[in-house]
């Protein structure tokens, strides 16, 4: 039997629960990342970054229809950008190893890769407005040209934003989860979202002037670079890789532990409440299927981490982009 509504409200009673939740995941990932930024982000990913994709992965089936029905060229497009991002973005990098592009060729080819992107989400995004229910978003245009011509000027600068701003992207989700199925919770939520600036504005305040943090390892290279430490020259390495453990270990816990809470409608092995696994038998062993994958891909990744963890790190973050533009269609079919 497949139940696909959301959960009903809970009771008044419980509406500080996003308060008792989010403000000491916030105060504590921010303890955590000044006093060892690097250690942490190390210990993050080890243990959170393939279970949390795991966790994003059922969340999407059972927000996934059973059928795309009239939806079929949204989701096709959708795809057809995950994907296509994706493997251009992960064949860059193997292109100026290889010699097939040099400084100046890679820098062009991030920004057309940024240009791209900036299309892609624009389409999507103009294409949900003149979706039921309807939205008024003709200033996406002229904001996406902005920020085309930005990207243009300072290609990095564009593509360090994104790796910011993909951890706010959970809290936004989390937000649009709640209206849905704690509606109660919702104030007391975006209350305890000020957490977030103010914890970094803590760190900003502490780390600013920090000296910077070693780059004796090819590791620890890795992590001052993904933080932005090659970019912003005039800023703390200290506060950068802080600021990015901060974000996403915050987003590793909202992921894990808050969305499943209010999104997932019952028990993870549960497949009740996923659309496609109702369609018949077959398609129920197909999602059952895939999901113990994804649960056996998790083991493997924290065997490959044990293994090189340098190397695998770099292959995870180059492969995870696929989960990260997966969210960009959910976030807007949510809006």
């Amino acid at each position: 039997m497949c139940n696909t509504q959301a959960l009903p409200a809970n009771a008044r009673h419980n509406r500080f629960i996003p308060l008792m939740f989010l403000v000491p995941v916030a105060v504590s990932a921010a303890f955590l990342a000044g006093w060892a930024p690097l250690s942490l982000s190390i210990a993050a990913v080890f243990l959170f970054a393939g279970p949390h994709n795991w966790a994003e992965a059922r969340y999407m089936l059972g927000r996934l229809p059973a059928r795309p029905g009239k939806l079929w060229p949204w989701f096709l497009t959708s795809a057809s950008g995950v994907i296509g991002l994706t493997v251009s973005l992960a064949l860059l990098p193997l292109a100026e190893n290889s010699g097939l592009l040099g400084e100046s060729g890679f820098e062009t080819g991030v920004t057309i890769w940024n240009t791209v992107l900036i299309a892609w989400v624009t389409t999507l995004a103009l294409w949900r407005a003149r979706q039921n229910p309807r939205r008024d978003w003709d200033w996406l245009l002229p904001a996406a040209l902005a920020l085309a011509a930005l990207n243009w000027a300072f290609p990095y600068l564009f593509s360090f934003g994104l790796v910011y701003l993909h951890p706010v992207m959970a809290l936004v989700l989390l937000d649009r989860e709640l209206g849905k199925s704690r509606p109660n919770w919702r104030p007391a939520y975006r209350v305890a979202l000020a957490s977030i600036p103010v914890c970094l504005g803590l760190l900003w305040f502490r780390l600013a002037d920090a000296p910077p943090l070693p780059g004796d390892t090819e590791l620890f290279q890795t992590i001052l670079r993904h933080a932005g430490s090659d970019l912003f020259e005039g800023v703390s390495s200290h506060f950068l890789v802080s600021a990015h453990a901060f974000l996403e270990l915050v987003h590793y816990a909202v992921w894990l532990v808050a969305i499943p809470a209010v999104g997932w409608r019952s028990l993870p092995w549960k497949m009740n409440t996923i659309p496609a696994a109702c369609r018949s038998a077959n398609w129920r062993r197909l999602v059952a299927t895939f999901l113990v994958c994804g649960a056996l891909a998790v083991v493997l990744l924290w065997a490959a981490f044990l293994a090189d963890y340098t190397v695998t790190r770099y292959v995870y973050f180059t492969i995870a982009m696929i989960h990260v533009l997966a969210e960009v269609p959910f976030l807007l079919r949510a809006l």
